[in-house]
């Protein structure tokens, strides 16, 4: 792939459109400040896998110094963040002697007390996850994308993931008052709707948005699999959103830990730039390779995710 650069303050230039391979931190620790617009990841799950490297994350001794090593990434990811720029962070849970220990929630407190703004948790529910033979708890098919940001005032595309409209649809749930729909006083619900002259004069059309709805927190997406990985990987159709949302045409995404590489690869579809950082040598030529072998001019086409 043909490596680009973008020029920053004080000639200070790094290499775009590539694969980093490196500690997430020391690759950071190199960067300018304020470069990037959005950052889509997930970093390694605590005790899921181990990648065989003495400066891994993933692999602490207890969850609190997993945390603590994943709030100093984060703190050079704030840095290298411009001002308006958000962090979409998928991350998954564990459980620790039978007892879940709630770390996705675990983490993004923390990473409030260190500065970020929690704007959105977003249920990841995957239709297609692993079946569990567990009898005394449920079987876990979600996961969460929390969203957070450097400042109140971010970068937030809403009309670029806007989902169709249901209500007026076979889809309504609103079966029984769907009669009311275009007539005049006849919404239900006075108290909740009582101001919205729109709806009691009949317009409707006024009330919902021309384009869709607003995205909503819950998104069905399915697991993906990638030929030369053996295991799922972080679905396109769950980062799309994300780029879309929190970043411009031709901006910058980063991905600290980008495994086999699918934010850039979303991004690139996108038309964005990316930078991805791995530690493993395995996966950034992985990585590098499934780039290299996709066609990257064309924008990536997803299924939009309703609210279940």
């Amino acid at each position: 792939m043909k490596t680009s650069a973008v020029r920053v303050t004080n000639e200070v230039s790094i290499p775009i459109d590539r694969i980093i391979c490196n500690d997430a931190l020391a690759a950071l620790s190199e960067f300018p400040s304020e470069i990037v617009d959005t950052i889509v990841t997930s970093p390694p799950y605590y005790k899921q896998k181990d990648y065989l490297h003495p400066e891994q994350i993933g692999m602490e001794e207890s969850g609190d110094l997993y945390i603590e090593n994943l709030v100093n990434v984060f703190q050079e990811c704030f840095r290298v963040l411009k001002r308006k720029g958000t962090l979409w962070l998928n991350i998954g849970d564990k459980y620790d002697g039978g007892r879940l220990m709630g770390m996705p929630w675990r983490v993004a407190l923390a990473l409030c007390g260190s500065g970020w703004i929690l704007r959105s948790d977003v249920i990841w529910w995957k239709p297609n996850a692993m079946p569990s033979s567990v009898k005394n708890r449920l079987t876990c098919d979600h996961e969460y994308i929390f969203l957070l940001a450097k400042s109140d005032d971010y970068y937030f595309d809403t009309d670029s993931i806007r989902e169709p409209h249901v209500t007026f649809t076979e889809e309504s749930r609103m079966k029984g008052g769907r009669n009311h729909f275009g007539k005049r006083g006849g919404t239900p619900e006075k108290g909740k709707n009582a101001g919205n002259s729109n709806l009691h004069t009949a317009r409707w059309d006024q009330a919902f948005h021309p384009n869709g709805r607003n995205k909503r927190t819950v998104w069905r997406v399915s697991l993906s699999k990638f030929p030369d990985a053996h295991f799922a990987v972080f679905p396109e159709q769950l980062i799309a959103p994300c780029i879309l949302a929190g970043s411009p045409e031709n901006g910058l995404v980063l991905d600290p830990f980008i495994g086999s590489g699918t934010t850039a690869l979303a991004a690139s579809r996108l038309r964005r730039h990316f930078i991805g950082i791995d530690i493993s040598e395995k996966y950034c030529q992985m990585a590098n390779e499934r780039i290299a072998g996709h066609t990257l001019e064309l924008p990536l086409s997803y299924q939009r995710s309703n609210q279940l």
